[in-house]
């Protein structure tokens, strides 16, 4: 068996297409507003790509750099400003943040209407209840469930009463991830490095989202045959045979062991991070539908 590779790329510039044209036809130029603290090179990566994309699909994009020795007085001032601002539909404050500054209190400070990441308390509220039709739900997980969708209508299969293990409880994507595939029917286990017997969990998964932050953790052996595999880890590490320092990115499953065993999975790079991007796009469309008291697409 070889696995059918879900294609991020493919499936978010298909995404990105459907915003820019859902914006168009509702006669609205949602407005997207990143800032950045300081000079972290991924961080500055994500944003130059999330200020593309917004360009991409017609939108009113700003960024603003900050220095790193912006006080989060000044942070609070600027999300206070922008949260009246009403060209401005989407909020996203790039993280990590200085350790001065308090990431929680900045998080709660954006109005959750315009919180496109999908962090603030009461977005996490509404989607733990299950109102996601109020929600803003966090990209990751949104985009990965998107390409779930793709890999059930490929496989001919129906996510009702599947069995769904998630590697990681992170707010950002293990906990929402979970509340997503309850919402689809799915008996969901949340697991995590205390989990005892951890291959054995995962092994019993006809979808498995590994969140974990560790290369190549999930082996082979540890992946259903036919499962859908979706590996949302990024992580760099040495690659000597391209040169000296140099480093590749790999994800938290063996690539090259579990796409012999799975009947879908994600590759890394290529895979989830392009749809993280896209539902970003996604979701500031929403806030600026519901802004303009009009119905919000789905995606």
């Amino acid at each position: 068996m070889t696995a059918h590779v879900l294609d991020g790329a493919t499936n978010a510039d298909a995404t990105l297409v459907r915003v820019a044209e859902g914006a168009r036809a509702l006669g609205l130029t949602p407005g997207l507003a990143v800032v950045l603290i300081g000079s972290d090179p991924a961080s500055q990566v994500y944003v130059a790509a999330k200020g593309r994309a917004a360009k991409l699909c017609g939108f009113h994009s700003l960024q603003h750099d900050l220095a790193e020795t912006t006080s989060e007085a000044e942070l609070l001032a600027l999300i206070a400003s922008l949260n009246r601002d009403p060209a401005i539909h989407g909020i996203l404050v790039q993280l990590p943040l200085p350790k001065a500054i308090d990431a929680s209190r900045v998080l709660e400070a954006i109005d959750p209407a315009k919180d496109v990441d999908g962090f603030h308390p009461i977005n996490v509220g509404l989607a733990a209840s299950g109102v996601f039709e109020r929600a803003l739900i966090p990209c990751t997980p949104a985009g990965s469930m998107i390409l779930i969708d793709r890999a059930c209508a490929t496989l001919g299969l129906k996510l009702d009463g599947l069995e769904a293990v998630i590697i990681g409880r992170s707010n950002i994507v293990g906990k929402p991830m979970a509340q997503l595939l309850l919402a689809r029917n799915c008996t969901v286990t949340i697991a995590h490095s205390r989990t005892r017997d951890l291959p054995a969990v995962a092994a019993r998964a006809d979808v498995l989202v590994a969140a974990v932050g560790r290369p190549q953790m999930v082996q082979g052996d540890w992946i259903k045959p036919g499962a859908i595999v979706i590996d949302v880890g990024v992580n760099r590490i040495p690659a000597p045979e391209k040169g000296e320092g140099k480093t590749r990115l790999v994800g938290d499953v063996a690539y090259a062991q579990a796409a012999k065993v799975a009947g879908a999975i994600t590759p890394v790079p290529g895979g989830v991070g392009k749809m993280t991007i896209a539902m970003l796009m996604a979701n500031t469309l929403t806030a600026a539908v519901r802004a303009n008291g009009l119905t919000a697409p789905r995606f």
